[in-house]
């Protein structure tokens, strides 16, 4: 139950779940120690043989069908993956990116052809995926991408430049928006998968320097006159881009509010460690009113969101998890998220201001939480326009 207290719903105490579990927990364990991460941080990005070493222990594609190269399971399994991440510290490690946004593109809205070309190099970890769909100008607005794709014989050469790209140093299989009908918003948009070691004219930039998640490698990059064949255009059908985008949307933001508890339960677990040795004014910290008030408020702002969790991956299990619902647990929870690390940092006083200590790394990189994925005034607007219609 952990320290939330919280009992873990039916669908998440089959025996496979905790057989998963236990194998993310001890791979976690072997290949990302505390010393790995922290090289990690320092040189921007993790280990590409991680990516290897995490393909033959079954963990990518978690939830793409065996017959695609994947292991069979579900969004459960891919949330076990995430939560455990942030819970254990794994800094950097972007599985959830490759194995629960790009990969189910492909298996939904692919082609036979495409499915088979892609998924199993992608379970083998041969290729490491991306999505490139924010620009310079470019963020929450997606209608209004200036990356195009024009039709060019049997292909289309793809123009544009794309930021804040995680896996942009690593990746090799990158799933671009572009314009194809460049006068027609948001129908206009269409996906392309581009494999980036057999094209030319595509350029990684910057490994971007940020506040937070410094293992986790952020990038700009560049398509200048990148060719590529028909049979890149994700379904082979122009102009499906933004509706395949947003139907995903549901699960991924889930996923976000999912991790935003991982981090809460961690923060709640390193402070109040913290707060039963520390010694002030000749008592322990944690036996100050004050802070027996805080964590209280801590605690049950973690509760609230993880048993809203609960209920939303319930619903996305019975395929019933809408838009609405996902905006409001990815917003509540994030906002949360931002509050009790913030507050559990204050009960460290200066030590929390600290790198050494995980409440540092954790206030950092709980910020981004409230702007990827869409950012919370996105979620409000979604959610206040079910109210108005």
């Amino acid at each position: 139950m952990g320290i939330l207290g919280v009992t873990e719903p039916a669908f998440m105490q089959d025996q496979d779940i905790s057989m998963f579990t236990a194998a993310v927990e001890k791979f976690y364990a072997r290949h990302a120690t505390s010393e790995a991460c922290e090289r990690w941080r320092e040189q921007g990005f993790v280990d590409p043989e991680l990516w290897q070493q995490a393909a033959q222990a079954g963990l990518l594609c978690a939830s793409i069908p065996t017959e695609y190269g994947g292991a069979g399971g579900d969004f459960r399994h891919e949330a076990i993956l995430a939560m455990l991440a942030i819970r254990l510290g794994v800094d950097g490690f972007a599985v959830s990116l490759h194995n629960v946004i790009v990969a189910p593109y492909i298996l939904n809205y692919g082609t036979q052809a495409q499915k088979q070309r892609w998924l199993p190099r992608m379970a083998t970890g041969k290729f490491i995926a991306a999505i490139a769909m924010t620009e310079p100008g470019t963020g929450s607005d997606l209608a209004a991408v200036r990356t195009t794709a024009r039709k060019d014989g049997d292909g289309y050469v793809i123009n544009g430049a794309k930021t804040f790209i995680s896996n942009g140093q690593l990746a090799n299989l990158i799933c671009v928006v572009a314009k194809t009908d460049p006068e027609a918003g948001g129908r206009g948009i269409s996906l392309f998968m581009v494999e980036t070691d057999d094209v030319a004219g595509f350029r990684r930039g910057r490994n971007l320097d940020k506040i937070g998640c410094e293992a986790q490698d952020t990038s700009e990059l560049f398509f200048d006159d990148v060719r590529v064949s028909d049979d890149c255009l994700l379904g082979e059908v122009e102009g499906m881009g933004f509706r395949q985008l947003t139907t995903q949307l549901a699960k991924e933001r889930l996923l976000i509010a999912l991790q935003a508890v991982a981090a809460m339960e961690r923060a709640l677990e390193e402070t109040l460690s913290y707060v039963k040795d520390r010694q002030v004014f000749g008592q322990r910290l944690v036996d100050f009113q004050n802070t027996q008030f805080k964590l209280a408020e801590c605690k049950t702002k973690a509760v609230l969101a993880k048993v809203f969790c609960n209920h939303c991956m319930g619903l996305l299990l019975e395929d019933r998890l809408d838009a609405d619902t996902a905006a409001m647990a990815k917003y509540w929870t994030t906002e949360a998220q931002g509050i009790v690390v913030d507050e559990c940092l204050q009960l460290f006083g200066g030590y929390g201001y600290m790198n050494e200590y995980p409440i540092a790394r954790l206030y950092r990189d709980s910020r981004i939480s409230r702007i990827f994925g869409g950012t919370n005034e996105i979620m409000k607007m979604l959610i206040a326009h079910t109210m108005m219609s």
